[in-house]
């Protein structure tokens, strides 16, 4: 879909396991999730180099007996849709074309991020453009953590490599918060993206992770609670103990032994 693809690599017809969903109903079930998976990379590769400068933060395919619908996620709705919706059509018919659905069969929606503090690719393309306009790398980066921390996440990491000022390449890291690694809770706390930014002394990799934090209404963040966290309730109010009357001192012993 880039510049860098051949006028004759465009020309060629798609491949025929990425057809339509409906002439995939032969094809082995291993086949189908393979089709589906090249589909879903190369949608997503698309999309992300046709709509960077928009806040693109994730898509999803959703197929139905009826169409298959693109859900678009993104921080500037308005821009991904364009003027009286024409962007969103032209990649509608870019879509319908490169992998030969029948005509109104795919239909592509624009969905905006609620929060895009806690979205780690949102984040990404906001450090690369500052990078490219020309900040030094140490004050992006800490301009990024201290965007992402105010808004709510819980931890935040931010990996920059290349050849920063110098001609030797280096790594720089830059942590705040607390952030986890490993576990069942990574897969539903730690957001990640990885971009690439082209500068005039070459090439520099850079690596966004967030720890989103709990929501119970699962909105803002992760609806299931980390397995070792510890709440601690408030003590219960003390029942005052009554002081023995007079008459009971006087008797004293057990009143059944009389």
């Amino acid at each position: 879909f880039g510049s860098s693809v051949s006028a004759k690599a465009r020309q060629q017809p798609p491949p025929p396991f990425l057809k339509h969903m409906a002439s995939q109903a032969q094809i082995s079930k291993k086949r189908k999730f393979v089709a589906d998976g090249v589909f879903y990379a190369e949608l997503n590769e698309f999309l992300m180099r046709t709509l960077s400068e928009d806040g693109y933060a994730g898509v999803e395919v959703r197929v139905t007996p009826i169409r298959t619908e693109i859900i678009i996620r993104a921080t500037r709705t308005r821009e991904v849709l364009g003027e009286k919706g024409r962007r969103i059509r032209e990649l509608t018919a870019v879509v319908q074309k490169r992998y030969g659905f029948p005509e109104n069969s795919v239909e592509l929606f624009a969905e905006r991020v609620e929060n895009r503090a806690s979205c780690a690719m949102a984040q990404c393309e906001s450090l690369r453009y500052k990078l490219l306009g020309g900040l030094a790398a140490r004050r992006a980066c800490y301009g990024v953590i201290r965007f992402i921390m105010e808004n709510g996440a819980k931890g935040v990491e931010v990996i920059i490599s290349g050849k920063l000022r110098a001609q030797r390449a280096k790594a720089m890291k830059f942590k705040d918060g607390y952030l986890i690694s490993t576990g069942e809770p990574k897969k539903h706390y730690i957001a990640e993206a990885v971009r690439h930014v082209c500068m005039r002394q070459g090439m520099l990799g850079i690596k966004v992770k967030i720890m989103l934090a709990h929501d119970p209404e699962g909105i803002m963040g992760p609806k299931m609670p980390l397995p070792d966290n510890v709440i601690i309730h408030e003590p219960k109010e003390d029942v005052p103990v009554m002081q023995p009357n007079a008459e009971d001192q006087a008797q004293g012993g057990y009143q059944g032994d009389q």
